[in-house]
């Protein structure tokens, strides 16, 4: 096994084109492990680490440009209202060493269903900024996860940086696992409210191949919340939407059995999940919305 140490980002994306199956390492929290079971053997990695911007964020008006490396702790400390529902998905990756080393670009690199950040950033609506010696894109989250740990990341492309909105609404995330800490999900999920659009996102882990969104409770409760005017009036959402929102959320799953848990209870719990966080996070929105109408 070669070890590549670009100085530069120019550097890497040269050392990428020649060499596209070199594996980047920059926390090394999910890539070491597969090495160190011997799960994974690279011809080359490439160390990221030299880089300085990868590990920079810059906050917009709109948006925030979230560095490829930039820490959970970071994300933690420095952009937890912008973004709520990253911040708290962080709190949740393993230990604080971890959480200090890893980033999202290696949770997006791996794309394991089970990674902490992919349901918040689908509820986000957030894009991947990827880029080669041919150029860059960006690739909308939702079009980014193609196969169980596969993304659409081409041979000689390297993630420098994710695009998330920044939170206009509430936004929660939740996970089931087998201790407090340290523990690789079960399942979680993640929900965003975006009041300016009026739509509801949601964002699952752990329960399909890849992570995905429940598209068909999103519509369902997007026209639920439009039909009865919930949005303007903020009432309360009647429980039989609530239900019905956590029972289409389970249906989007595809599940299997294995140590952490079987098929059954991770739909079962995704279902609980989301009546949960649904129920949260519309009552953030509406303790703002009373606020507000009291200001003015």
């Amino acid at each position: 096994m070669d070890f590549l140490r670009p100085a530069s980002w120019e550097e890497a994306l040269a050392a990428k084109a020649e060499h596209p199956t070199a594996v980047p390492i920059a926390g090394g929290t999910d890539v070491m492990v597969e090495i160190n079971f011997d799960h994974r053997r690279p011809d080359y990695l490439m160390d990221l680490n030299r880089i300085g911007d990868l590990a920079e964020w810059e906050v917009g008006e709109d948006s925030v440009r979230l560095g490829a490396s930039v820490p959970y702790s970071g994300i933690m400390a420095n952009l937890s209202t912008e973004l709520p529902g990253l911040a708290l998905a962080s709190h949740t990756v393993a230990s604080p060493q971890i959480r200090n080393r890893g980033g999202v670009g290696g949770n997006l690199g791996t794309a394991s269903p089970a990674g902490d950040a992919h349901p918040a950033l689908l509820a986000a609506g957030a894009q991947v900024e990827a880029e080669s010696v041919r150029g860059r894109r960006l690739i909308p989250i939702d079009a980014f996860y193609t196969g169980v740990k596969r993304n659409a990341l081409e041979p000689d492309e390297l993630i420098r940086a994710v695009h998330v909105d920044r939170a206009a609404g509430p936004q929660q995330f939740s996970k089931v696992g087998t201790r407090n800490a340290m523990v690789i999900a079960v399942c979680a999920f993640g929900l965003a409210l975006h009041p300016e659009s009026r739509t509801v996102r949601t964002g699952i882990g752990s329960a399909a191949p890849t992570p995905v969104r429940a598209t068909a409770a999103e519509e369902f409760l997007n026209a639920a919340l439009d039909e009865g005017g919930f949005w303007d009036h903020g009432k309360i959402i009647t429980p039989s939407a609530v239900k019905r929102f956590a029972d289409l959320c389970s249906a989007a799953c595809d599940p299997v059995d294995d140590v952490r848990g079987t098929a059954s209870y991770r739909r079962h719990a995704v279902g609980v999940m989301a009546r949960r966080t649904l129920t949260w996070t519309w009552e953030s929105y509406r303790g703002v919305r009373r606020t507000t109408e009291g200001a003015a």
